[in-house]
């Protein structure tokens, strides 16, 4: 029962914050869809520039999760060897002072400092660990920091490198996305706008992996809302302006149509907007109120049209970062956050090495066996190599459905993007329990408890298929009614009822797939990880291969029909989950119980 509680306290606050994410998604298409048609550029290409702007950042960033994943579950356990007092990692410490034990282990899913009134728990490299157990505690503070500190680095670079690199990564996008060359120049101008916050994202990455391994999903739920709330706030605000006439602020809320105090506006013709106080006039494309109203009023935010979505996404990463970064004093002194900061010395990018000497102490009570396969977990840099080519098997998944799916004609393309975003909305629910398995499996690693392990296994694929069990009900109830929510064309929601049953699947197949990734997280398995997904990707486009010569009698789409081709490729993308299913559950036991045993 108290685990139980640990894995809700764990996934429900990364659930709302998964959410969260498809409205951002949702408010800026909204918005530009409102922009109005302007500078011969139609509304239909705005959204197709800020569609096609944000799959581009996808796809970049989507190459950057190890800054996550990695960092969270060597955070998760070390954070389980602080709390059972076993042997870490050699560092790079000059002269570590080991100091008596400051107290008790905290109890399960408490945070190692951060309590109200707590001081802050990682001081100077060597100093005792708030509530560490033993004397070896003091060897942990600056292990648990150096993790978030070579995450940091590697994010703060990697974004540099993307500012610098950013018109080669343009060209080379546009080689494989195809789009008029309207909404590429949108798209671009999108991209050469947000390209601006890649620092900021790769650091909230590490940072929200780096919460999640000391076994706090509240703060980055917090920092989550604060970004995407400011985004959506930011992207109508930047967009559209602000305007102060004499009588209070006027929004505009789209093509003719302003707020104010006294109800809705309409425009008066291009460039002109009734107001009580006046005449206000509009700035550019669409109907953007300006300063000039008779009775004094005047601009209070700028209107950016299309490119106000993009900065909206700049200003919200950044802040969250800041955000973030208070947060983290909870956990790190403003001494030991400065070095991460500003720290890029090659001693602390190099602590681990793939033949990690482990050291302990006398009084930390553990066993030669203990300490010898506490040694033999991946590096920093070979987890994250593999995590990296994890990313790469799943983005050439995503990117062969979506590239493929279009070949089959408009129809069949608007069919498979809603049958991709009503099975995403299952992602987002089970990845709260895939994190809360990725804290817990890490934590009880750390401590070398396989029964804590095991109990989080059982735990977390119980609450995932009692999820499960409620979306199958949802999609066999509301699968047509979602359609109709998603689009108004007849014929997309006609033809999208005969691939129903296919969302009955992704809760049965994708809930294992989903959570196993996070128990191996959670276990720096990662060879394991990079394994399954490249054996998905091949087993997705063997399926896709296979039934396009079972159709058409050829490997081209030929004389397929359209409808036959979609089924084979939902086919196939269930193919690479059962993959990745079946795979994980055969290495469970060798991978990540059996070093433990």
């Amino acid at each position: 029962m108290k685990l139980n509680r640990e894995i809700l306290r764990l996934a429900v606050p990364s659930i709302l914050a998964n959410i969260t994410v498809p409205l951002v998604g949702m408010v800026d298409i909204a918005v530009v869809g409102h922009l109005g048609a302007g500078g011969g550029i139609s509304g239909a290409a705005f959204i197709g520039g800020i569609s096609v702007g944000t799959m581009l950042f996808d796809l970049l960033y989507w190459n950057f999760g190890f800054l996550r994943t990695g960092t969270g579950g060597l955070t998760a356990q070390a954070y389980g060897r602080l709390k059972a007092g076993l042997p870490v990692r050699s560092l790079s410490v000059a002269s570590p002072r080991t100091l008596p034990s400051s107290g008790t282990p905290n109890a399960p899913g408490e945070a190692f400092s951060g309590a109200p009134g707590a001081k802050s728990a990682i001081n100077a490299p060597g100093e005792a660990f708030p509530g560490a157990p033993g004397a070896n505690s003091a060897r942990f503070a600056p292990e648990i920091a150096s993790i978030l500190g070579r995450a940091m680095r590697i994010a703060m670079l990697s974004g540099l490198a993307l500012i610098v690199l950013q018109w080669v990564v343009v060209q080379l996008a546009f080689l494989v996305v195809q789009c008029s060359p309207e909404v590429r120049t949108l798209a671009t101008r999108y991209f050469y706008i947000r390209i601006w916050a890649a620092p900021a994202t790769l650091s909230l990455f590490a940072l929200k992996g780096w919460f999640i391994g000391l076994q706090d999903s509240l703060r980055p739920m917090l920092i989550d809302l604060w970004v995407n709330g400011v985004n959506m706030l930011l992207s109508v605000l930047l967009s559209f302006g602000l305007v102060l006439p004499a009588g209070g602020l006027l929004p505009t809320l789209g093509p003719g149509l302003v707020a104010a105090a006294g109800g809705i506006l309409p425009t008066l013709g291009p460039g002109l907007v009734a107001a009580a106080g006046g005449i206000l006039p509009t700035l550019g494309p669409g109907p953007v109120a300006a300063a000039g109203v008779a009775g004094g009023g005047h601009t209070l935010i700028p209107a950016l049209g299309f490119a106000g979505v993009a900065w909206g996404t700049v200003i919200a990463q950044w802040t969250g970062l800041l955000l973030a970064l208070l947060v983290a004093r909870k956990y790190l002194s403003l001494n030991h956050l400065l070095r991460i900061l500003c720290s890029f010395c090659v001693e602390d990018c190099t602590e681990y090495t793939d033949n990690q000497k482990v050291t302990s102490h006398p009084s930390a009570g553990v066993s030669a066996k203990d300490s010898a396969t506490a040694g033999h977990r991946p590096s920093f840099f070979t987890l994250n190599r593999d995590l990296f080519l994890r990313s790469v098997g799943m983005i050439a998944v995503y990117i062969g459905f979506t590239v493929l799916s279009a070949r089959l004609g408009d129809l069949m393309l608007a069919v498979s993007t809603i049958l991709m975003k009503l099975l995403m909305i299952f992602s987002y629910f089970t990845d709260g329990f895939a994190y809360a398995g990725e804290a817990l499996t890490g934590r009880f690693i750390g401590e070398r408890s396989p029964d804590g392990v095991r109990s989080t296994v059982r735990g977390t694929f119980c609450w995932g298929f009692g999820l499960a069990a409620v979306f199958m009900l949802l999609y066999g109830l509301g699968s047509t009614p979602l359609f109709r929510l998603m689009t108004s064309d007849l014929a997309v929601v006609q033809a999208g009822r005969q691939f129903i049953p296919w969302l009955l699947l992704m809760p049965l197949i994708g809930c294992p797939a989903f959570t196993w990734d996070g128990v191996f997280i959670g276990a720096t398995a990662s060879k394991d990880l990079r394994n399954s997904t490249l054996l998905c990707a091949v087993g997705f486009f063997a399926v896709w291969l296979g039934g396009q010569w079972w159709a058409s009698g050829s490997l081209g789409i030929g004389s397929m029909q359209p409808e036959t081709g979609l089924h084979i490729l939902m086919a196939a993308y269930f193919m690479h989950l059962a993959i990745r299913a079946v795979y994980l559950t055969l290495r469970y036991k060798p991978a990540v119980l059996r070093p433990l045993i």
